[in-house]
């Protein structure tokens, strides 16, 4: 079963409760998601590692229930 874009939100938000998330479908098959995660957690913070954080929130769905994330992750200014 693919997970939702508000299912991937929420998961995000639990993990990053500061985290401004806006998902997209970009396939329109609930399957091919992009992501733009702001958060000041991420400061100080390599993309590599900020990117982890994000992964690591969706708790194993990537590559199971989440097929494909397109993500970009930044501290605020």
């Amino acid at each position: 079963m693919a997970m939702t874009s508000t299912e991937i939100e929420k998961l995000i938000l639990q993990a990053i409760p500061d985290a401004v998330v806006e998902i997209r479908d970009l396939a329109g098959d609930g399957d091919h998601y992009a992501a733009n995660v702001i958060s000041a957690s991420f400061k100080g913070k390599t993309r590599v590692q900020q990117h982890q954080m994000v992964y690591n929130a969706l708790k194993g769905g990537m590559g199971t229930e989440l097929h494909a994330l397109a993500l970009q992750t930044s501290a605020p200014d």
